[in-house]
């Protein structure tokens, strides 16, 4: 359900009242520009008074998709999300391709540990016996966003 607010004072917002309530839900936690924009769509802000708002704090450096996705990634990474998850949460929420492919290249050497460290938590570091085992454990490390390359190293190295 996407609720819509449409008060009388915000639909005749000055910028100023826009960039301040930008501001505001900045002050909460980092956004992409598509999850700002989206939430002040929701609050009831004109689109024409957003988008000039939004692209003064992109130059003043308070908006930053790359300061964005690097922290989203490092939370994800740390919860046991791999590289392929991390990338489409990051596309779903407007990061460009370019910005997520430098932030996940900024993790590369992380993937390792934090597979094995979700293989460790979910199956006690148990080495599939047969290929039933297997199978349910590489499904379970594909939805957690881990390549099969990556699973099978670990296959490899337990």
């Amino acid at each position: 359900m996407n609720w819509t607010r449409t008060f009388e004072s915000v639909a005749a917002a000055d910028p100023a009242a826009v960039r301040a309530k930008a501001m505001e839900l900045l002050a909460r936690r980092e956004h992409s520009r598509l999850e700002l924009r989206q939430k002040l769509l929701q609050r009831g802000y004109p689109p024409a008074q957003i988008d000039p708002a939004l692209d003064q704090l992109i130059e003043e450096r308070l908006l930053d998709e790359g300061r964005y996705a690097e922290l989203y990634a490092c939370g994800r990474a740390d919860k046991g999300y791999g590289p392929l998850r991390i990338a489409r949460e990051l596309r779903e929420r407007g990061v460009p391709e370019d910005q997520v492919a430098a932030t996940l290249a900024t993790l590369e050497d992380d993937w390792p540990v934090k597979l094995r460290e979700l293989h460790r938590k979910r199956f006690k570091s148990h080495v599939p016996a047969d290929a039933a085992s297997r199978i349910q454990q590489t499904r379970v490390l594909r939805q957690h966003g881990f390549t099969l390359d990556q699973i099978k190293h670990l296959f490899e190295t337990v």
